[in-house]
């Protein structure tokens, strides 16, 4: 229930904040960018400066509690699933605390530390590109994001907005299905029997639905016409902003990732210098992430 409660609120509604201020593509462009440079980057600290990074913007975008509810559900699952995964796969490090035998064809299985602080590092990379994406979805209105991409692929998004329309129209029809056979004076038909008459009806209702849309589209003149001409509106300064931090955050990961300012290594034993280098990139990522959020002017509350 209470992942169920969570995913609910992870959703996008127009909030007063310079991120929701900007285009969406812009914001779009922001949260992958913090999910990009956790893909880039494998020093711990760094990747704890961009999970803050994510938690402070989503706090300054009014959206701290609803992120921090959908860590406090996924992080457990994360933690659990990367490390003992990693431990039981990964033939890696010296450091052993536990030797299980020879397993067959899994060879000697050999449990190592060194798989151990891997596995909790790639929990914590899994964790900053969930949220960052759920902050993408928080922040992006999905309507104006596929607008933006319609001169790209006309088709692709409209394919896309009638997906995100009618997945829920289906989903609601095989509810209410369910809910009228269970009505029935004979309890209707249960199990694999039951569970494939709704999905007949609703894939019926499905494919009636999309006849109705395409004849819709055909009578409004849909394909007919030219390639669609483009919006031209000036950026804001949020836009501005936003754009120069993701910019700034992907180039100051690849630039340390090359340089090797920070260096992180699990195998063959961990390694994980602490100079002023890797303290010095962590508090920068997590300052150009918050500086755009400065500048509320124009930010109706």
């Amino acid at each position: 229930m209470r992942a169920v409660a969570a995913s609910r609120r992870v959703v996008y509604r127009r909030r007063a904040s310079p991120l929701h201020a900007a285009r969406a593509p812009v914001a779009a462009a922001y949260g992958s960018a913090l999910a990009a440079s956790a893909l880039i980057v494998q020093n711990p600290v760094l990747l704890g400066a961009l999970l803050c990074a994510v938690l402070v913007a989503a706090a300054a975008s009014g959206l701290g509690r609803d992120l921090l509810g959908a860590a406090r559900v996924t992080v457990l699952p994360i933690v659990l699933v990367t490390v003992l995964v990693n431990v039981l796969v990964s033939r890696g490090g010296l450091t052993v605390f536990a030797r299980l035998g020879d397993w067959g064809v899994l060879g000697q299985m050999n449990l190592t530390v060194e798989a151990v602080v891997y596995g909790l590092v790639f929990a914590l990379r899994l964790l900053v590109v969930t949220l960052a994406c759920l902050l993408v979805v928080c922040t992006a209105d999905p309507d104006e994001l596929l607008f933006a991409f319609r001169r790209v692929s006309p088709r692709s998004a409209l394919t896309a907005a009638l997906a995100t329309r009618l997945i829920p129209v289906l989903s609601q029809d095989a509810q209410r299905l369910a809910e009228a056979q269970r009505c029935r004076p004979d309890g209707g038909a249960r199990g694999a029997r039951g569970v494939l008459a709704i999905l007949r009806a609703t894939v019926g209702g499905a494919l009636e639905r999309s006849l109705d849309v395409a004849a819709v589209l055909e009578m409004r003149g849909y394909g007919a016409s030219g390639r669609a001409p483009r919006a031209r509106h000036a950026f804001s300064r949020h836009d501005l902003a936003f754009a120069a931090a993701a910019v700034a955050l992907v180039g100051l990961s690849v630039l340390t990732a090359v340089s090797g300012a920070a260096p992180f290594s699990a195998y063959p034993l961990v390694s994980l210098p602490l100079g002023t280098p890797a303290l010095a990139v962590a508090a920068l990522l997590l300052v150009l992430s918050a500086v755009p959020f400065a500048d509320r002017r124009g930010i109706e509350p």
